[in-house]
Formats: C-alpha cells, structure tokens, sequence
C-alpha cells in the first residue's frame, strides 16, 4: 500500500507536484496488481492446457512408427515414380513433335518426287515419239511372224493328224440339173426365210402398183413419189415412181405426154417371222405350198425360191421335194436384212 502524505493546501506549486506524483503511484499500483492477477491467472490457464494435453495424449491410440516411416517410404516411392513418369510422358510428346516434323518433311519430299515423275515420264513419252518409225515396225514384223510361226506349227501339227487318220467316206446324193433355161411361163415366187416357207404375190401386187400408176399419171404432180399397196397374203409391196412430162412425136404431130417410170420396189411381210415350217408344209396336204401348186401344169410352171443364207438347207429339202413332184426350181438368194427387191432393169429368173 502507498503511503497518501498529505499536505498544507497553502503549500503553493509542491501542491500540484506532489498530486501529479499521487497519481503516478496510483497507476503504478493498479499496474502491478493487474501483473499479479494475470500472473496467477495465466498459470491456472497453463496449469489447465497441460493437464488437458496430457488427458488427450492418454487417450489416443499409440501411433506405430514402423507403419509411419513404411507408409512415408511407399509416398517417396510414388513420388518418385510420378516423377519419371511426367519425365517420360515429356520425353513422348518431345518424340512425337519431331515424328510429326520428320512425316511433314518426308511428305513434302515426296510431293517433290511425284513431280520429279511426272516429268520423266512426260519427258518418255516425248522420248516414245520421236523413236524411228523403222524400229517400231521392225517390232510389230517380229510380233506378226511370231503368230505366223504359232499358226504355221499349229497348221502342221492339225495336217500331220488328218495324215494319220483314215479318210472318212461320203455319201453325196445328187438330183440331176438339166441346162438353165429362162422362164417364160407361169412362175410362181416363195420365201424361205427362218426355215418357214411363205407364198409372195408378187403377180398380185405388181397389178395394184400398175393401178396405183394409173392414178398417178391422171394427176398433175410431177418428181418423185413413193407409195405402199396390200396387204396380200400378208405382203406389202413398196416403190418409189418418178413421173415428168415429155414431147412425143405422134404422126407427124408434137404433143405432150405423162411418163410414170418405176424407180425401185421392194416386198416385205407384214410382220416376222413369216410362213409354215418345211415340216408342216411336208406333212400336210392342205399347206400353201399344196394349194399353190393345185391344178397348175408342172411343164409350164417355174416356182422361184427367195432363200436367205440360214435357210440354204432347207432349200435343198424343198428342192428335193418339187423335183419329185415334176417342177423346176429357180433360187432368188438374198443376203441377211435386205428385202425382196427389183427394179427397171430387173432379170427373169434361171430354172433348173
């Protein structure tokens, strides 16, 4: 406890100093008796940390040190594997960076080899041109007679078998073929076409034509012109006429006169194919053949045959077949696709 001395309050300015030092010491006081309850304070608190600390450090389990430092061994482990692993995952990327710069530079050499080559080779083919002439036809002469040579070996070999091999004998049978002789009688005309035999009335259209010119030269047009009569028997006769107007001299007096001129014709059936088989027309008596033929003189009688060259064999069959019945045979040929035809200047037909 400070001592409070007071004083004579006459006493003047030690007054003021002597109460200035009162409260000094008082502040002084209060200081040391707040040092001394947070003193014992404080000890109470740390005295109750401790004795805290020490009740959780006996009450938590005991830590194995073993499994600490193994644990802690495994993670520098891993660690250490993390390590090289971004180091080679690193040194990858760092590989396939240059890999893709080397396929880039290869590619752009190889485009620069691809033009290389174009080039050679539109510089050989230039080169290919300007080759003597002489040498390539020397070379095609060698190809040509090295197929010669496999032909003529070929051709030997086939001779030297025929030579081995007995000869065949073959029977030919004939029909007796009188001297050709121009028709001047009844003639009536056929189509052997597909191995079918159709009657062609030509006799029968020739008259329409002549009608139709007729017709033609009663009217005032004149030039070219060309028309169509039939059907008959399922054939159609086409021509082409040129009609003009000519002076003609008629006792002793000039007039003008209409000429009709026939400039072409041609006979088709109606559709294909056309006729009877030759084996219908032979085994039947009522073909067309049959009533053609029915009631005709075969002295008088010439029957013309427009064979087409599928058909040639046939022919000879039907030909066979007339002779036995007493008449002679004329045959038209045709080539394949053309029509029957004729014109002006057309000829009579050769029997035998």
């Amino acid at each position: 406890m400070t001592m409070i001395v007071r004083r004579n309050r006459n006493s003047g300015p030690a007054l003021g100093h002597d109460a200035f030092l009162d409260v000094v010491a008082n502040l002084v006081a209060i200081l040391i008796i707040l040092v001394v309850v947070l003193g014992s304070r404080s000890k109470e608190i740390v005295d109750a940390a401790r004795h805290d600390q020490a009740a959780r450090a006996a009450t938590m389990p005991k830590v194995d040190k073993a499994a600490l430092e193994t644990k802690f061994n495994s993670l520098q482990t891993e660690m250490h594997r993390a390590a090289e692993a971004t180091h080679e995952s690193q040194r990858m990327e760092m590989m396939i960076k240059q890999g893709d710069e080397s396929i880039a530079m290869l590619e752009n050499e190889r485009g620069k080899m691809i033009d290389v080559l174009e080039i050679i080779r539109a510089a050989w083919a230039e080169k290919q041109k300007e080759l003597d002439q002489d040498v390539v036809a020397q070379a095609k002469t060698m190809s040509r007679k090295t197929v010669a040579e496999n032909e003529l070996k070929t051709l030997v070999a086939a001779r030297s078998r025929l030579e081995k091999s007995p000869e065949p004998v073959v029977a030919v049978s004939h029909l007796p073929t009188p001297m050709a002789k121009t028709v001047f009688g009844e003639e009536l005309h056929f189509r052997l076409k597909e191995g079918r035999l159709s009657v062609v009335p030509i006799d029968r259209l020739v008259q329409e034509i002549k009608q139709d010119f007729r017709r033609a030269a009663s009217g005032t047009r004149e030039g070219e012109a060309s028309s169509a009569v039939g059907p008959i028997q399922g054939y159609v006769a086409r021509y082409e006429v040129n009609k003009s107007r000519e002076m003609v001299s008629q006792g002793g007096q000039v007039s003008t006169a209409t000429r009709v001129e026939l400039t072409g014709l041609t006979i088709e059936p109606l559709s294909e194919p056309y006729g009877q088989s030759l084996d219908e027309v032979f085994a039947s008596n009522g073909s067309q053949l049959d009533i053609e033929l029915a009631g005709r003189n075969p002295d008088r009688t010439t029957i013309t045959v427009w064979v087409y060259p599928d058909s040639f064999g046939d022919y000879r069959r039907l030909k066979e077949h007339l002779y036995a019945r007493g008449y002679a045979t004329a045959a038209r040929p045709l080539p394949h696709g053309y029509p029957i035809s004729g014109g002006p200047q057309g000829s009579r037909s050769q029997a035998q």
